[in-house]
């Protein structure tokens, strides 16, 4: 999973070393608890070493476990799971997510109801506590922070962040994003992996398997893009942490950084 995940290239690797690149196979269980555990060893053999780690990415959650911790898992069932899982295989997932939005319309609003993964766990946590999920996340509460850290957010205008995105949508197109996709289907990836369900390979799967249209394929990968990069942006503005600079202030940068080591 190169192309959709923006990976970086080779030179961008030899000219900075990365941590915790193809560290997953696409069929394999990861969220943000693992992903925590994995970068604190990546972080303690940099800091034995006297090296101060960059941590690069735009999953707030996962960023804020790393930082703080989760708290301890919100409960869930295999069985009743399993059983909501067939009923999406039979019904589709619009329809558990019409359910979902009757038990627990915040949550529902937030995901697209084409997202079985976060449907079924929300419907899950439901039937097994009586609370929606959303409450829990309400009540969940972050410790101290595990690490001094300093965040740093790029913002640009919407126009500008915009034509970045649909630009770079395009770009991964001429990459060959849809030959991904149709090498990670042939090798039984199949799309209801948490992975596959992902903005660009859920799009490309939509075309290949549903017979999307390829322009409005394009028009939708583009469009869910930006709505993506709108709840990033939301999630950021929350944390009172942030430093938020323009893409290219390098003088912003450096200074920001230089009292942070200091």
């Amino acid at each position: 999973m190169d192309i959709g995940t923006a990976k970086p290239t080779a030179e961008e690797q030899r000219l900075a070393t990365h941590h915790m690149i193809d560290v997953v196979d696409p069929d394999e269980h990861y969220d943000a608890a693992l992903f925590a555990a994995q970068a604190d060893e990546v972080i303690s053999s940099l800091g034995g070493k006297g090296v101060l780690p960059v941590v690069a990415g735009g999953t707030g959650l996962y960023v804020k476990a790393l930082i703080h911790g989760l708290s301890e898992a919100i409960p869930s069932d295999k069985a009743v799971s399993e059983r909501l899982e067939a009923e999406v295989a039979d019904l589709g997932p619009a329809a558990l997510h019409a359910r979902l939005a009757q038990v627990d319309p915040g949550y529902a609003a937030k995901i697209s109801s084409n997202d079985p993964v976060r449907i079924v766990r929300a419907l899950s946590v439901y039937e097994v506590t009586g609370k929606p999920l959303s409450a829990h996340h309400t009540e969940h509460a972050f410790a101290e922070s595990r690490y001094d850290a300093l965040k740093i957010c790029l913002f640009s205008d919407r126009e500008t962040l915009y034509d970045r995105i649909n630009r770079r949508v395009d770009l991964m197109v001429e990459e060959g994003l849809l030959d991904e996709v149709r090498a990670l289907l042939a090798k039984g990836y199949h799309r209801g992996l948490k992975s596959m369900g992902s903005i660009g390979y859920r799009h490309m799967v939509e075309h290949l398997e549903d017979g999307v249209s390829w322009e409005e394929t394009v028009r939708l990968l583009k469009r869910d893009t930006r709505r993506f990069a709108k709840r990033q942006l939301t999630w950021f503005r929350s944390d009172t942490e942030m430093t938020w600079l323009a893409p290219g202030d390098t003088d912003g940068l450096f200074s920001a950084v230089e009292e942070f080591i200091i």
